[in-house]
C-alpha cells in the first residue's frame, strides 16, 4: 500500500518537521491544531523548511509556495483527518490529553487505519490501551530536524501488529529512511539515556561547575556531537524536557530521573527555550504562539 495522505495532529516544532518531510516527499497532510495561530505559524514555519531543504541536502527537490500549499491542508477540526491513510500524533506529552484524543480518534477514524504515536517518553502499549485497535497503534520517535535525518526510532508496543509494522516502514521507506526497530518500555532507547544527560547538565549548571556555554562545548569539542545537551533541550523545549522526566520519573521510580530543580523553576517562570526565546541561551525573538 502506498501511502498517499496522513493526519498530522500537532502542530509545534516536531510536528512541523515531520509536515515538512511529507510535503518533501509528494505526500498530502491534514495539519490539527487548536486555532489557527498556530497553524499559521506552523504554515509559515513548513514553507521557510522547504524552501532551505535544498541547500542543506542535495537529494531534497525545490518547491514553491504554490506546491508546497497545494500538499497540506490546515484545520482545527479533527474530523477533517477521517479520509486519511495513516495518523501521526505529536501533542504534548500528557497521558490525560493523549487519552482523550485517542478516544476521539478511535470513534472518527475507519478501523482498519493505523496511528503512530509519536511521543517522547509514554509507553505505546499504555498508548495503545486508550483505542479498540492496540494492533494498529505503533510508536514513531522523529529526530530534529526531521526531514534533514534520514533515521528514525520505531517502537513496537505489545499488541503491535506485523501488519502494522509493514505499513510503517513503507512510509519511511517513501521518506528514504531508515527506521530502527526498538521495543516498548517509557523512553524507549533514545530519550531514556539523552533526558539523563540533558537532566545531570542542568544539575551541572545549578551546582555551578561551569557555564552552560562550557557544558555545552565539552561535549561538542570533546565528544563530536553537533549540539551539547542544554542546546538540546532548549531545541525541544524545556516544558517537554520536564514532563517527559517526570514521565519516566513515574514509570520507574527510579531517583536517576528526578528532574533538576533549576528545570523546573525555569518552565515555571516561562524559559522554555527557543520557543520563548529564552532558555539555558537567548534567542533573537520568541517564535509567534
Amino acid at each position: 500500500m502506498t501511502i498517499r495522505s496522513v493526519g498530522v495532529i500537532g502542530a509545534g516544532n516536531i510536528g512541523v518537521g515531520v509536515v515538512t518531510d511529507l510535503v518533501l516527499h509528494e505526500i498530502k497532510s491534514v495539519v490539527v491544531d487548536l486555532n489557527d495561530t498556530i497553524l499559521q505559524h506552523a504554515k509559515a514555519e513548513v514553507i521557510k523548511n522547504v524552501r532551505f531543504a535544498p541547500v542543506l541536502s542535495k537529494a531534497l527537490p525545490r518547491l514553491n509556495t504554490e506546491e508546497v500549499l497545494k500538499r497540506m491542508t490546515l484545520t482545527s477540526n479533527l474530523d477533517d483527518v477521517s479520509s486519511c491513510d495513516f495518523i501521526i500524533e505529536n501533542i504534548t506529552e500528557d497521558w490525560n490529553i493523549k487519552k482523550e484524543l485517542y478516544g476521539q480518534l478511535e470513534r472518527l477514524v475507519p478501523s482498519h487505519v493505523c496511528f503512530a504515536a509519536n511521543t517522547s517518553c509514554i509507553s505505546i502499549t499504555q498508548i495503545a490501551s486508550a483505542t479498540n485497535r492496540p494492533a494498529n497503534v505503533v510508536g514513531v520517535h522523529f529526530m530534529n530536524p526531521v526531514h534533514l535525518k534520514l533515521t528514525v526510532e520505531v517502537i513496537r508496543g505489545f499488541h503491535t501488529s506485523d501488519a502494522t509494522m509493514s505499513l510503517v516502514m513503507q512510509l519511511f521507506r517513501q521518506l528514504g529512511k531508515e527506521a530502527i526497530v526498538v521495543q516498548d518500555l517509557p523512553g524507549f532507547v533514545s530519550n531514556r539515556i539523552s533526558h539523563l544527560f540533558m537532566n545531570e547538565a542542568i544539575f551541572v549548571l545549578q551546582d555551578q561547575v561551569a557555564t552552560a556555554e562550557n557544558i555545552d562545548q565539552i561535549f561538542k569539542k570533546c565528544f563530536g556531537h553537533k549540539m551539547g545537551p542544554l542546546e538540546t533541550a532548549d531545541l525541544i523545549g524545556l516544558d517537554t524536557v520536564m514532563r517527559s522526566l517526570d514521565v519516566l520519573y513515574e514509570s520507574f521510580h527510579d531517583p536517576k530521573y528526578r528532574c533538576c530543580p533549576l528545570l523546573r523553576k525555569m518552565v515555571h517562570a516561562g524559559h522554555l527555550g527557543r520557543k520563548t526565546g529564552k532558555g539555558f541561551y537567548t534567542y533573537p525573538g520568541p517564535d509567534p504562539v
